[in-house]
């Protein structure tokens, strides 16, 4: 798992013909089982290519015990939700909240089919995103394979909750790498689909 300094995270079909996709600010394209809070003033949703880490955060409620922490905002190079099982690729979403100093105690909750030798189903950490206060920057919540068992294919949940009120439900489908080879050059798997 990975997770920005900017932002503490976890590090619909269609992409863009460009490597890298720019959204606007604000609640992006919604898939079928999102769910945006009003209280969110930006929402977006996608996949991102292999982030470099610096450091390591403790998050108990996940298999590996922590979080990596990642020090730059990454693009989305596509806002699909269909994801490849491929070390190295995140998935996940930016968001920004609309009270100006943001929530500094959200609980992020992963779900996904089993992993790992107990069959982990559900995954869970503690994070904050920023608000409309002018720091710069959206918060990012991803998960990033970085581990061979983290590979599971079928449906995943991103969820974050603040006091007990979501703030936001994606839903995201990791699928064998040859189900979405439009990646494979822009993150580097080409190997992976003969």
């Amino acid at each position: 798992m990975t997770r920005s300094a900017l932002a503490p995270l976890l590090l619909a079909i269609g992409l863009s013909a460009a490597p890298v996709l720019a959204q606007s600010a604000g609640i992006g394209a919604l898939a079928p089982g999102d769910d945006v809070s009003p209280l969110l003033s930006v929402f977006q949703a996608g996949i991102v290519c292999a982030q470099d880490t610096t450091e390591t955060s403790p998050a108990p409620g996940t298999i590996a015990g922590f979080t990596n922490i990642i020090t730059t905002e990454p693009d989305f190079v596509s806002p699909a939700r269909r994801v490849p099982a491929v070390l190295g690729i995140g998935f996940g979403v930016k968001s920004r909240a609309r009270r100006p100093p943001g929530y500094d105690n959200v609980l992020v909750t992963v779900t996904h089919p089993p992993m790992g030798a107990n069959g982990v189903t559900v995954e869970t950490y503690t994070t904050a995103i920023k608000g409309e206060d002018g720091t710069p920057g959206l918060s990012i919540t991803l998960f990033q394979f970085d581990t061979d068992y983290e590979l599971v294919t079928g449906p995943w949940t991103i969820s974050a909750s603040e006091s007990g009120k979501q703030l936001f439900h994606a839903e995201f489908t990791v699928v064998p790498p040859r189900e979405v080879p439009e990646l494979a050059q822009v993150c580097h798997y080409e190997g992976l689909l003969s």
